[in-house]
């Protein structure tokens, strides 16, 4: 079982209150390595988490200048943000000087991080980010063995298999206007010939909207020629993304969240994969990905889990936002039938944005329903995001990212809720609000039941829904209920969406699924259905009444409960 906490460092440890737009470093601070101290950790691990996603750890573009310790410096015009894209690497090598206290000692206050996550009894997975690298790549970092990026090319050829970019001879890049007075600078930023930027645009004239501050990578597709694949011998892109992986596994990462990895050849992946888990057979692989149609694929490439967010989050994003049947959502497990256990689920990340957020729901104990079932409805991993289980609401803008309800990726700024918690470095939820510390508690028990109870940990699903149709007093619009049931334990989940009003519902339970259970279906015994959410008085029922009577269940508005259902050992 993978629950997994996205941190992001710079984020994380920044105790400044007083940030402004497209401040500085020293103006708005900046968290560091060291600030995800054992207080932290022991907290982190108290949540329920088994692993921990370090964001934005490796070096990239940034406006902030590290030249005095050789560390090369970015052009304005190919930078997102004060504090620059944490996918945009500008050396595949290297961590982010922003993040450490000796810039110097930067790569062993990293791999002291690494060492104080597995003391307190966790992994550690990082971003890997394979399809495209910042335009001003030059890693200062690499072993010596490893020859950099773009070296060998012919860049005269728009493409060449051996080619580490795309080029687009005889233009010159021109990067998007913008008038903020932080992206002007008395030096043009010169790149001839121009490459082809990020997001497969091939172009010298990327606009705003594209990645423009990044290069796409070639792993031996000729895009310009019918996407002809040059994949034998091996392309020296994927010889280089292979040393890659193997770098940081060997400094004690256990694991690679693939940015975008649908944008790289699943041919690429079976051979990384396969390589590098040779040699770390214990190494998780997560891909970033957006196509159903390609899940199957990845998935036999390697990966053990594939980001969930075309489906069941769109579709729990739907329920919340556009009122959408929660009978809807029986949708999204049958498209994945066969491998939903491998699937990241979530409700938030860097991407999306913060479920506190009025720019989406605005409320994060109305949205804990989301929460619950994403988290029970299978035993695949599951995420949460740095100060989601304190309300974060990432109000106002803070620069290139605007106000659009995420906290910036691109930025130097803060996350005032989660910094109640932080409480100065003390990591103990000393200046949390009475609200803030029932939701914390309510994501402490979620995560944590999902590793204590077998039936979560390991048991099997069975949708409830087609059982309990609009006409035999249940709610299909508003509530959903199911089934988790190992060898030990059977559970009964029932979640009401509706943040404004009770229901009271009729659940009917037929013979196959009782018989799943191991219940004999037309035994008169007394069971008891104990809800392990909540102190609730135990709902008593017959397994040959479930089919026509059912078991009656009261649930208060964003309700989720969990019943264990037993038989009661003595009927008197």
């Amino acid at each position: 079982m993978f629950n997994i906490y996205q941190l992001f460092p710079r984020l994380f440890g920044n105790k400044s209150t007083n940030v402004q737009p497209n401040g500085t470093i020293e103006s708005n601070g900046c968290g560091k390595f060291n600030d995800i101290n054992d207080a932290a950790l022991s907290s982190i691990k108290e949540l329920g988490i088994t692993h921990i996603w370090l964001t934005g750890v490796i070096r990239h573009a940034t406006l902030t200048n590290y030249s005095e310790y050789n560390i090369p410096s970015s052009h304005p015009s190919v930078v997102k943000g004060r504090a620059g894209s944490p996918y945009a690497i500008s050396d595949y090598y290297d961590v982010d000087p922003d993040l450490a206290e000796s810039v110097s000692n930067r790569m062993s206050e990293f791999t002291s991080l690494i060492n104080r996550i597995h003391s307190n009894g966790m992994k550690v997975i990082i971003d890997f980010v394979p399809n495209h690298l910042a335009r001003e790549y030059k890693s200062v970092a690499r072993p010596d063995h490893v020859k950099d990026f773009g070296s060998d090319d012919k860049n005269h050829l728009p493409f060449h298999k051996d080619n580490n970019f795309y080029y687009l001879p005889n233009q010159s890049f021109l990067p998007p206007r913008r008038e903020e007075s932080l992206y002007q600078s008395d030096k043009i930023y010169v790149e001839q010939p121009a490459k082809a930027t990020g997001n497969d645009c091939f172009t010298a004239v990327p606009s705003l909207n594209d990645w423009f501050e990044t290069v796409k990578l070639n792993y031996g597709i000729d895009y310009l020629d019918n996407h002809l694949t040059y994949f034998e011998p091996i392309p020296d892109t994927w010889i280089k993304m292979k040393e890659i992986l193997l770098y940081w596994s060997e400094k004690g990462v256990d694991g690679f969240r693939a940015d975008m990895a649908e944008m790289v050849p699943v041919a690429f992946w079976q051979w990384v994969i396969t390589s590098v888990k040779g040699q770390y057979p214990q190494l998780v692989m997560i891909a970033e990905i957006y196509q159903p149609g390609l899940y199957e694929s990845y998935l036999k490439a390697g990966f053990d889990f594939l980001y969930d967010k075309v489906c069941l989050y769109n579709r729990l994003h739907d329920v919340l936002i556009h009122g959408h049947a929660a009978e809807s959502i029986s949708s999204c497990w049958k498209m994945m039938e066969g491998y939903n256990h491998r699937m990241l689920r979530f409700m938030e990340n860097h991407d999306e944005p913060r479920l506190a957020s009025p720019r989406f729901f605005g409320d994060a104990f109305a949205a804990l329903p989301t929460i619950a079932l994403s988290a029970f409805m299978h035993s695949s991993a599951y995420m949460i995001y740095n100060g989601q289980e304190c309300g974060e609401n990432a109000l106002g803008t803070m620069g290139f990212s605007g106000d659009d309800g995420r906290t910036s990726i691109f930025d130097y700024c803060h996350m005032p809720e989660h910094q109640r918690w932080m409480n100065g470095g003390a990591f103990n939820g000393g200046n949390l609000s009475y609200d803030q510390r029932n939701l914390r508690a309510a994501y402490k028990k979620i995560l944590q039941e999902r590793l204590k109870q077998p039936a979560l940990l390991k048991g099997k699903f069975y949708d409830l829904m087609w059982a309990n149709p609009w006409y035999t007093e249940f709610d299909p619009r508003n509530v959903f209920v199911f089934l988790r049931f190992s060898e030990e334990q059977n559970l009964l989940i029932v979640i009401n969406f509706n943040r404004l009003e009770s229901r009271t519902v009729r659940i009917n339970m037929h013979n196959d699924a009782m018989e799943l259970m191991k219940i004999d279906s037309s035994s008169e015994e007394l069971y008891e259905a104990i809800d392990l959410f909540s102190e609730s008085t135990p709902i008593f029922f017959r397994p040959n009444e479930l089919p026509d009577k059912g078991i009656r269940v009261a649930l208060r508005s964003s309700q989720y409960a969990v019943f264990e259902l037993k038989k009661v050992l003595d009927n008197n």
